[in-house]
């Protein structure tokens, strides 16, 4: 039996269908779905909907279901549809009664909105977490290596010097912008949907600003049908700020693979973190940037997959809702394992040096050699025109000291603002707050 079945026994298929993936994925909602309900049942109380024996018994029966959920021992029955109706159901079997009233005042409507929301801001704590450790890594590479030059391209075409201090800071600068679409993702995701019910309120005399409090949101989501219309709005949000960083992580991937190649050959990794070729025996092959590339471009479309599920759909609950899990849960799993393995692979980087002295990078110098003609009175036009017939007669002369002094140019990396930008943004976090109130919730 289904916690909301009555008397009719539901088509295996149809029963089968519905369920889907739920079991398999609400795992990862179930530690969030028992701090949801630990919040509801002291809320439960504070209105007289629970006596203070019951809340006892309650708030022990569930933190013994936190508890194993931490240490891996919770499941989600064949006989049981979702981490929702697991958790009241045993939650039931051991204490009695009262764990049948902690569904007052609350639907599987807003339950899952708010496990929903107790889960992302977990993921993006995790997803920040791994950006800063990028970050850092970008940074003090960019540091280190800010002398060594190699060429600019634009059109795939040798252009201008450039430098690795500014290629790895460029990545950082990119994050750090990142990080500001998930900041707004993360400002989205914590608002309290609770008490929203099935998307049009209760007639208990809920209060939503004490669960509000409990769970270490920032706000409400206030109007109770709006609370309900968030979901898959979300979703969406929070996968453009994925995807924000996965263009990040695809771009440098390609790079990498770029200059990894044998005729660039401006970079290097330990054979033991490439991979080989069944025939040819001098293979090394970048298949871990291929493959950071790939899932980050898939991470790319989810926006818009999200965004198809959830077009033309009315307001309410419907059950397309459902199926946004399966595209945004393993996605979030992916983007985390290619930072982490991006963090990892810059860690172990080879940089060559003295890239410039060959030859054919002899005409990157030619917009520095028309620019030093200017300084000395040369109209801009005109210098440009001699440079070019020097380059085309062959009599082009490069020099090769590189003076680049202005803002964030080769001379002038600005990282230390870089790290600025970077940490304003990651203050605006408040995991402290949320931190503390879920220790508290668990400890009282």
């Amino acid at each position: 039996m289904k916690i909301w079945q009555k008397n009719i026994e539901v088509n295996k298929g149809i029963e089968a269908f519905t369920v889907g993936k739920d079991r398999e994925l609400d795992l990862q909602m179930a530690a969030f779905d028992v701090l949801g309900s630990l919040a509801h049942v002291e809320m439960l109380a504070s209105i007289n909907l629970l006596s203070a024996e019951e809340l006892t018994a309650v708030k022990a029966g569930l933190k013994a279901i936190y508890a194993e959920i931490e240490a891996g021992e919770f499941t989600i029955e064949d006989s049981v549809e979702d981490v929702h109706s697991q958790v009241e159901w045993l939650l039931t079997q051991r204490i009695g009664e009262a764990g049948k009233k902690i569904h007052s005042g609350r639907s599987r409507n807003d339950q899952v909105l708010v496990d929903l929301k107790l889960y992302f801001r977990s993921c993006i704590q995790e997803m920040v977490g791994n950006t800063e450790a990028l970050f850092s890594q970008l940074i003090e590479l960019s540091n280190t290596h800010q002398d060594k030059l190699l060429p600019g391209y634009t059109h795939l075409q040798i252009a201008m010097p450039s430098s690795f201090g500014l290629w790895f800071g460029a990545y950082a600068e990119s994050l750090a912008d990142d990080m500001e679409l998930m900041l707004a993702a993360y400002k989205i995701c914590n608002k309290n949907p609770l008490g929203s019910a099935a998307g049009y309120g209760s007639s208990f005399p809920l209060n939503r600003t004490l669960t509000t409090e409990l769970l270490g949101f920032d706000k409400l989501n206030y109007n109770v049908v709006y609370a309900q219309m968030g979901r898959g709005k979300t979703e969406r949000i929070l996968a453009q700020a994925m995807s924000a960083v996965a263009a990040t992580l695809a771009k440098m991937a390609m790079d990498v693979c770029l200059f990894i190649n044998q005729n660039f050959n401006f970079i290097s990794f330990p054979a033991e973190l490439t991979t080989g070729s069944s025939i040819m025996p001098h293979k090394k092959n970048p298949d871990v940037f291929e493959l950071i590339r790939s899932r980050c471009n898939k991470i790319q479309a989810l926006p818009n997959e999200i965004a198809m599920m959830i077009t033309n759909l009315p307001s309410g609950y419907h059950r397309d809702l459902q199926l946004l899990k399966e595209n945004l849960f393993p996605a979030i799993v992916s983007l985390n394992e290619c930072l982490e393995m991006t963090t990892f692979m810059l860690q172990n980087i080879t940089i060559k040096d003295d890239i410039l002295n060959d030859k054919k990078y002899d005409y990157l110098f030619s917009v520095d050699v028309v620019n030093d003609l200017a300084l000395q009175g040369i109209p801009f036009r005109e210098a440009y025109k001699i440079v070019g017939e020097s380059i085309e007669n062959g009599t082009f002369e490069p020099k090769k000291q590189v003076n680049h002094t202005h803002e964030g140019s080769i001379g002038n990396l600005c990282n230390d603002q870089i790290e600025e930008m970077m940490n304003e943004v990651l203050s605006q976090f408040n995991f402290g707050k949320v931190r503390t109130a879920i220790e508290k919730l668990l400890s009282e």
